[in-house]
């Protein structure tokens, strides 16, 4: 466990997932995977990017993904981010529409969301890694215990978060969450697939509401 890089306060909340053999074995096979010449995205520091952004005890908000973006230069380790001068992704522009027109916000002129971060919103993937052009690569790895128990532990330790599951993927992880403690929002995927279901959600309104009802700063889902 003490290899493990990730933000203090998770490597305390997580500590007994590290030694189960499930993530021994996770982490046998991205070594492996290595060694074979293999390319995997993000970068071995970034892995952990949602955590180290966002320690447990100031989670807010979870957006829960599928698995790390698998072109050149784009996996951050942040759901649905991209770093600044990378083209911003189809679902991620798909996400600015929405925001603007649930709450009049301008897209940015990048794909970045590492400030939603600093301000409590867990951007997570259900898979943390992915093999080069090969989406959903390592959906059998391990990734998925783990990141279902990431979810599980934040819905039994902390109140009054709001989970976005967006897609069937995200919203099979529904019944991991307290929804007596905790506001569950569902909604289509914001891939161009979905054709536009995922519009009309306002579930950065609805999110905002809940902390002011709550007596809770809401989030500035204003991008610089």
């Amino acid at each position: 466990m003490s290899n493990v890089k990730i933000e203090a306060s998770w490597k305390k909340a997580l500590a007994n997932e590290f030694d189960q053999p499930y993530f021994q074995k996770l982490t046998s096979f991205l070594k492996a995977e290595k060694a074979k010449g293999k390319v995997i995205y993000p970068p071995g520091s970034l892995i952990f990017n949602a955590f180290d952004r966002t320690p447990f005890d100031e989670v807010k908000v979870v957006i829960l993904g599928q698995d790390p973006y698998h072109n050149p230069g784009e996996a951050m380790g942040l759901s649905f981010s991209v770093p600044k001068g990378v083209r911003v992704p189809p679902s991620l522009k798909n996400i600015y529409k929405e925001l603007y027109s649930d709450l009049k916000i301008s897209p940015p002129q990048h794909g970045d969301l590492s400030e939603w971060s600093a301000q409590g919103v867990f951007l997570l993937n259900a898979m943390l890694t992915v093999e080069h052009k090969k989406a959903g690569s390592h959906q059998k790895s391990g990734w998925q215990e783990f990141t279902a128990a990431v979810i599980k532990k934040l819905s039994d330790e902390r109140d009054g978060l709001v989970f976005m599951l967006w897609g069937n993927f995200a919203k099979s992880k529904g019944d991991l969450i307290d929804k007596t403690k905790h506001l569950v929002l569902e909604a289509a995927h914001p891939s161009p697939l979905a054709r536009g279901a995922y519009f009309d959600s306002k579930h950065f309104s609805k999110a905002n509401e809940y902390f002011k009802k709550n007596g809770q700063k809401p989030i500035d889902w204003q991008l610089s």
